[in-house]
């Protein structure tokens, strides 16, 4: 941004749309192997927004192309603990055929801002430059010190972003104990008088897994009982069919409570069906944290048509809720049977942090200053961030991105969906909060 622009007293909610349109438009897409882009022009990018308004950014690259960019204001009282807002910059690949508008095109239409990264999470990303941006110009320090990171390779499970920092530069988060990211703080509409923000508080755990069943080898024309392809099959169709036992943690009690109050009805999670049906899009995400799940994604094995081959595998998205870890270890050695050899790709712990404090009672503020219909409630993330690398140093991490959504879009299905896209007023809404929030957390 310019003087000139300075001067006109351009604000956050006048340039956020065009920083999320510019985040999208740089492709950061990753296929977990490093083929992919890289995060290094983004890091650029988000350096030189924060280095125009006189911070001094550092960027680390823990791979050829797989860089992070880390910046930290400094708060009217450095004696208070630190906060950290923290947003990955990569995205899952898009397929352009498949899209309504160009993926990685940023194009606004039809009141949003389509794209893949559009909510996952571009759109943080933006609302955090724009705030902080709009603030610093402003002169506006924060109360205490905050901690900007926008990191790589979240999607593939976070090593070459927050893991690499947490474990190679954990000084650059001294101080921190709480912690704000992605997946919560978006709106449920119950009615004009209610609204639902869901905070996320907790998230499960991940085994990524690879599967294996060794077999005879044979040609194809004969009798055989040993196939690998047949017994792994088998197993992957048990696996994928069965249903974990509801369990429930401290966090969807205390989400099925206040959606219970608000809806007038009680919730008995073993009974979920038709409830689940009045949620609209986001019950894709509570329907998949009331148990453990298991879901094959790949299978491999073979080479000719008329080889039997010796060795077929599988690949598994398995996830745990917290405290079930073992439960769902046990259940999947069950399923399986003894011919199949399971092994992690990738595994992470599940983390769950108490709905209470002065962090809460900040975004309940903001967002009822902004929305009066508004209340802030708990919810468990089914799928996983980087606040499980944050975890390890005791940071405490919250899910707060705030949009207010139309009740009719599916929020929840355009996370690594087709024709992501968010809102314009959404985008200004959460900035507005953001800013609030920060002044009074």
């Amino acid at each position: 941004m310019s003087d000139t622009d300075t001067a006109r007293g351009v604000t956050g909610e006048d340039e956020v749309v065009d920083l999320c349109r510019e985040l999208i438009q740089i492709d950061t897409s990753n296929y977990g192997d490093h083929s992919g882009p890289g995060e290094r022009k983004a890091a650029e990018y988000v350096a030189e927004k924060l280095a125009e308004v006189g911070l001094q950014p550092q960027i680390f690259e823990s791979h050829p192309g797989r860089a992070s960019t880390v910046a930290r204001i400094q708060g009217e009282d450095p004696s208070r603990p630190a906060l950290l807002i923290h947003g990955h910059t990569d995205v899952v690949p898009a397929n352009a055929d498949d899209w309504t508008h160009h993926p990685f095109s940023g194009e606004v239409t039809d009141g949003c801002v389509w794209g893949r990264g559009a909510v996952d999470m571009k759109d943080m990303d933006a609302m955090t430059l724009a705030v902080v941006r709009d603030r610093l110009r402003s002169g506006r320090r924060p109360p205490r010190d905050i901690v900007l990171a926008f990191l790589a390779d979240e999607e593939a499970g976070g090593k070459f972003g927050a893991r690499f920092l947490v474990d190679k530069h954990p000084d650059l988060f001294e101080g921190v104990t709480e912690a704000i990211s992605e997946v919560g703080g978006f709106s449920f509409t119950v009615s004009e008088q209610r609204r639902l923000y869901l905070i996320q508080t907790a998230e499960k755990g991940m085994h990524w897994m690879k599967l294996t069943v060794a077999g005879t080898a044979g040609h194809g024309s004969m009798i055989h009982r040993d196939n690998a392809i047949t017994e792994l099959s088998e197993a992957v169709a048990r696996l994928g069919r069965h249903k974990f036992p509801v369990r429930v943690t401290k966090t969807t009690r205390a989400f099925l409570d206040e959606l219970g109050d608000a809806l007038g009805t009680e919730l008995d999670p073993e009974n979920m069906e038709g409830t689940l049906a009045k949620l609209g899009g986001i019950a894709k995400l509570i329907g998949a944290t009331l148990s453990n799940t298991a879901n094959p994604t790949q299978l491999g094995a073979g080479y000719k048509v008329n080889v039997i081959p010796g060795e077929a595998t599988a690949h598994v998205d398995g996830r745990f809720l917290p405290g079930f870890e073992e439960e769902f270890l046990a259940d999947l050695d069950k399923i399986l049977g003894p011919k199949v050899r399971r092994e992690d790709v990738h595994s992470d712990k599940a983390v769950e942090t108490s709905f209470d404090g002065a962090l809460v009672d900040a975004m309940q503020s903001a967002l009822v200053a902004e929305d009066p219909a508004a209340k802030a409630i708990p919810y468990m993330l089914s799928g996983g961030t980087d606040a499980k690398s944050f975890d390890d140093l005791g940071i405490r991490g919250f899910g707060f991105a705030p949009l207010k959504l139309p009740p009719e879009l599916d929020f929840a299905g355009m996370f690594h969906g087709v024709d992501e896209r968010v809102p314009v007023d959404g985008l200004k809404f959460g900035v507005r909060v953001l800013d609030r929030f920060i002044d009074a957390s």
